[in-house]
């Protein structure tokens, strides 16, 4: 099984104020850095989003990826890779816990592998830097 890589944050907000973001798609590009466009192409009959496009723009890296997002009750949420241009494999989550006083421990665990050889060591330091800033623009969105 391929190592993830995880980490968490504290925002000052409730959990269902958290995912109401992380849901809400239409809005990536304006507090994700690297997501430039986003269309949900499928969602189920509760009108969470099932399938989502994203194009990607991380510098060297960029890409036109289509994920699959299943829903765990109101505080999780997961998504697998359907289609990709760089990536071979991605599975991610954001998993929230209340965290009392009113604020959310949000935890994001990625793994990515893609398509062109990279060292183990270097692909961690790619995931942990994708989830800090992920996590980082989640707060001041959620907060903000």
């Amino acid at each position: 099984m391929a190592e993830h890589t995880s980490s968490s944050i504290t925002i000052s907000a409730a959990p269902a104020d958290v995912m109401a973001v992380i849901a809400d798609f239409a809005r990536y590009p304006e507090w994700t850095g690297e997501v430039k466009q986003a269309e949900v192409l499928k969602s189920d009959a509760s009108g969470r989003a099932e399938e989502v496009r994203l194009v990607m723009d991380a510098g060297a890296i960029k890409d036109d990826q289509t994920l699959a997002y299943t829903w765990t009750g109101p505080d999780e949420v997961s998504w697998t890779l359907v289609k990709s241009q760089m990536l071979r494999s991605l599975d991610g989550s954001y998993t929230l816990k209340a965290a009392g006083g009113g604020s959310t421990e949000v935890t994001y665990r990625l793994t990515v592998d893609v398509k062109i050889p990279m060292l183990g060591m270097i692909k961690r330091k790619a995931e942990k830097v994708i989830i800090d800033r992920a996590l980082e623009g989640l707060k001041k969105r959620v907060e903000g």
